[in-house]
């Protein structure tokens, strides 16, 4: 695979790449990433990620360093078996009933409910006074830092601002594992992660993933994102655990959502003519997931991380890229494939009649002669 910004790469078309994040989930994600290296057709600009994203998205820099597609495909399967590996000794397992039932959740496995009790009676701090993250040594074993930061590919990681509530992106020059550990700090389970003296807790809270980065650091206007937290789940959850779940991936969504209802904003003005010689491009949206996959899976499953299930997760991933690709491959570069209204509004809007159709301030005065 060529960088996008490579001249000879007539053949391929430039996209950049959003990874949400969401645990073990994030293995859906290796799936389509790795299905859209094999294509060929495709060219990597830049990838921008939370959380399982993030990691996902510096695993993908390290490996696209030389420009070889079948090596970052080597290097993201790599890191997720050395996940898996990592898993063999955790005391988050499934039950024998639930393998036997071919359930990938952990809400019957008594280490599971043991562990939600406490992470919600005691911090981390009280729990896991050493500040052991089993994580950082996964990184750093799979990931050289320097390669990402000095390689052709941009990477931006977001993490949330304990102190201040707002989002803070890190950019592919200072990343280290440190800010992907920010990113995926989930604050029931991991000490907050101190960079320059700030405390930084999961980047999902306020960009998953983050969009804005790419929109005045980028060539390509191509945003490819890839849904791992499905938008909609029937029906309302009873159980407790069910609705502090349903909470966290309503919570883990938002940020997206303003952003896709930012976008389509901008998209209307520029196709009224409102902002022309502003500056303002069209940014074009497609979307890869399987909610109705995706949607099955319980929130405890995102801490599964047995070789079984991360295959099971790659191979879903691996047939919705399928998917998107003979659908939606024409479209990149010409037409935004996802339906931004849809996603953020439902099909109807109860406002849409209230609308006031009228011109700018400044096209109103343009219109008259006065300047």
């Amino acid at each position: 695979m060529k960088n996008a910004t490579d001249k000879s790469a007539k053949a391929v078309k430039p996209i950049n790449l959003g990874l949400q994040g969401g645990g073990s989930h994030g293995a859906f994600a290796w799936g389509v990433i790795d299905r859209l290296l094999a294509d060929g057709r495709i060219a990597i600009e830049a990838v921008t990620g939370a959380s399982a994203g993030a990691m996902n998205a510096v695993v993908l820099a390290h490996g696209l360093v030389n420009g070889s597609p079948e090596e970052a495909r080597g290097c993201l399967r790599a890191f997720w078996e050395g996940v898996a590996q990592g898993a063999l000794t955790s005391p988050l397992q499934r039950s024998a009933f639930q393998r036997a039932a071919g359930e990938w959740g952990l809400e019957g496995s008594p280490s599971f409910i043991w562990f939600d009790l406490l992470s919600r009676l005691a911090s981390p701090t009280d729990l896991n006074p050493f500040n052991l993250n089993p994580l950082r040594g996964i990184l750093e074993r799979f990931v050289d830092f320097e390669r990402v930061r000095s390689g052709p590919i941009k990477v931006f990681i977001s993490a949330t601002d304990v102190e201040s509530g707002r989002a803070k992106v890190f950019s592919q020059k200072e990343l280290t594992s440190d800010h992907v550990l920010a990113s995926a700090c989930l604050p029931h389970i991991f000490h907050p992660v101190i960079i320059d003296g700030v405390p930084y807790w999961d980047g999902g809270y306020m960009g998953n993933p983050p969009l804005w980065p790419l929109f005045e650091n980028c060539v390509c206007d191509d945003a490819v994102i890839v849904q791992i937290n499905p938008f909609r789940r029937p029906g309302a959850p009873r159980q407790a655990r069910d609705i502090q779940n349903r909470i966290t991936e309503i919570t883990f969504n938002a940020s997206l959502l303003r952003e896709l209802r930012t976008i389509d904003f901008v998209t209307r003005l520029i196709d009224a003519g409102r902002l022309e010689g502003t500056g303002y491009r069209r940014v074009l949206v497609h979307m890869i997931g399987d909610e109705p996959e995706l949607s099955k899976l319980g929130a405890s499953s995102k801490l599964n991380a047995e070789k079984a299930f991360l295959d099971k997760l790659f191979d879903i991933g691996t047939a919705a890229a399928d998917r998107w690709l003979v659908a939606h491959f024409d479209d990149i570069g010409q037409r935004s494939s996802a339906n931004l209204r849809g996603l953020f509004q439902g099909e109807e809007d109860a406002l849409d009649g209230e609308r006031v159709d009228r011109l700018a301030a400044f096209q109103t005065k343009s219109k008259s002669g006065r300047t």
